[in-house]
């Protein structure tokens, strides 16, 4: 019996969210067990048209960028006060993969005033767990997580289930962790924020060349790029990725859905 992994765009704007367009986010499912990947800002709105945000059964946050978290606020007031949930919220928190600061820094997002200091704490509505250099199991997925280049701690994520990979970069400049998180996989979602150039800072994000380079190197069978900013030339960036890698890469499409 074959395996299927499927993953589905949220979305996938870069730094902030594009007309239309949510910043990333993303579901990876498989043996009835959904998994989240990042919650930046409009992704929960996009999360309802598609599913009841109460399908999700664990998240990762692969860093704490807003554009990468920012409806965790949102996802905070559902769970803590929808009128009619399937099932308590309180009893069943969301187990919550993240960097280490991740409780402060997202219980100060959602309430910073010390007036609200009694609401801050989100241990009622999430089971945090940090996210660390190394493998755990989420479900039916075994995810792996990377040190990735950035200016905050960040993480790329492996995630297999059943025969079936796939890496994701997150936010991250080139590295050499990303050649092991991208080895082999069957589905590599790359950011590719900006086209390639001498004068873009290290790092920071890769350029569509950088991710076709990546991918080729790592004989991965797809490429999809993401995390490609509103005011950069999105063509261009798949270009860029194209030359270096070849049809199999393509632009990551909010609400599109991919078979691992």
């Amino acid at each position: 019996m074959v395996t299927t992994v499927r993953l589905t765009i949220l979305g996938c704007s870069g730094s902030i969210p594009g007309p239309n367009t949510a910043a990333s986010g993303y579901l990876v499912e498989s043996e009835g067990f959904v998994l989240g990947v990042d919650l930046g800002n409009g992704t929960l709105a996009q999360l309802q048209a598609l599913r009841d945000p109460f399908d999700v059964d664990a998240l990762v946050l692969s860093h704490l960028h807003p554009d990468h978290c920012a409806d965790m606020s949102a996802l905070t007031v559902l769970r803590r006060y929808h009128p009619d949930p399937p099932f308590d919220p309180r009893r069943h928190r969301l187990p919550v993969h993240a960097p280490a600061e991740a409780p402060t820094r997202l219980a100060n997002a959602f309430a910073a005033d010390d007036a609200e200091r009694d609401v801050t704490d989100l241990s009622d509505v999430y089971e945090f767990h940090p996210l660390l250099t190394g493998s755990r199991t989420i479900g039916p997925f075994e995810v792996s997580a990377f040190p990735m280049d950035h200016p905050t701690e960040a993480f790329g994520l492996r995630v297999s289930c059943g025969g079936r990979t796939l890496a994701y970069t997150g936010d991250t400049g080139p590295c050499a962790a990303l050649d092991e998180l991208s080895a082999g996989v069957d589905l590599l979602l790359a950011e590719a924020s900006w086209t390639d150039g001498p004068e873009r800072p290290a790092g920071v994000h890769l350029s569509g060349t950088q991710a076709g380079e990546l991918a080729r190197r790592a004989a991965a069978h797809r490429l999809v790029l993401t995390h490609v900013a509103p005011w950069t030339d999105a063509a261009a960036v798949l270009a860029e990725a194209r030359a270096a890698f070849g049809d199999a890469a393509e632009l990551a499409v909010q609400g599109r859905v991919y078979d691992v």
